[in-house]
């Protein structure tokens, strides 16, 4: 297929391109920053210029590349976490999850293009009130943190906006990216003790590192129904177990331990609620309908590999 990827550079944007051209998928890749263009090119991906938050730039982008499907994975998070003020924080990528949208789906429409595919996440804004592992039927959080409002609001323009669509429109929930590029602020504050276990740690996390991010993604485009799919690993964990093991992993001391009421000081309600109340997902629908399984099935295996493993090889080699 002619693939048009919107936010080729963020953080699965590279595996993703390098994974569809493997496929031999004649990928089309977007990006504002020039500088960039050269890396994608060498992955065998044509590049143009688009600012998603500008119609104009869309639609012009999407005329000239005339695809048949669209990934939209347009974010714009930088620089440090800012978890107290988090729709601050991601003002930016709300823009580009509501605006942004918008202006993908015109664009799509006027065009002729047959199937979407966007990026969503599963973590902090699903529904807590069930038990055990959410799955894709169940509503989002209806009492988000007052921080996470508009964060909240955003991500459900996006999949209401998207699955509504007269077209082939697949929403992917990811998990929690990890790999390289992806997990370098979680794994640089824990090697500084900056992350530790707020409460009782029982917040469940579901993670994804993002090769198989991008492998979930492939699938969805080459033989996805429309609907929503969770996009994690096999097995959600609570803090209270993953943060001690990703510091392990890295060869960083373990984690410090803070009651709520002092990480809330601290830190903030957000962060309280992902350490202590946050539910991970069901990955069953994904692997079930997009006959996706993903390399890293464990979080344990990738922590120790990709992330352990792989940075001590980076150490050496720059020693």
């Amino acid at each position: 297929m002619r693939v048009l990827v919107a936010g080729s550079t963020g953080a699965i944007g590279i595996p993703l391109v390098r994974q569809l051209t493997d496929r031999g998928h004649h990928v089309i890749a977007t990006t504002r920053r020039p500088d960039r263009a050269e890396r994608l090119r060498r992955l065998g991906a044509a590049v143009t210029k688009m600012d998603g938050l500008d119609a104009a730039s869309v639609g012009e982008a999407v005329a000239r590349a005339e695809p048949d499907a669209i990934i939209h994975q347009m974010t714009a998070l930088s620089g440090k976490p800012d978890m107290r003020y988090f729709d601050r924080w991601f003002a930016a990528t709300n823009a580009l999850r509501t605006a942004g949208t918008r202006n993908l789906l015109a664009a799509a429409q006027a065009a002729g293009v047959a199937r979407v595919v966007v990026q969503s996440y599963a973590g902090w804004n699903i529904d807590r009130r069930g038990r055990g592992l959410a799955t894709e039927d169940e509503p989002l959080d209806s009492n988000p943190a007052p921080a996470q409002r508009e964060s909240l609001a955003a991500l459900q323009f996006l999949e209401r906006a998207v699955t509504e669509v007269p077209l082939t429109g697949i929403v992917l929930r990811y998990g929690s990216f990890y790999g390289p590029g992806a997990s370098d602020a979680y794994v640089d504050m824990v090697r500084k003790r900056m992350l530790p276990i707020i409460g009782s740690g029982a917040g469940v996390w579901s993670w994804i590192h993002i090769d198989d991010a991008a492998s979930a993604t492939v699938a969805a485009l080459e033989r996805g129904e429309p609907g929503i799919y969770h996009v994690a690993d096999d097995t959600p964990a609570p803090v209270a177990e993953w943060l001690p093991y990703l510091a392990q992993s890295v060869g960083a001391k373990l984690p410090l331990h803070l009651p709520a009421w002092l990480g809330r000081l601290a830190a903030g309600d957000v962060v309280v609620r992902m350490m202590t109340d946050v539910r991970g997902v069901s990955n069953a629908k994904a692997k079930w309908m997009l006959d996706w399984r993903p390399r890293w099935a464990s979080w344990r295996d990738g922590f120790r590999r990709a992330l352990g493993e792989g940075a001590a090889v980076q150490r050496e080699a720059a020693a």
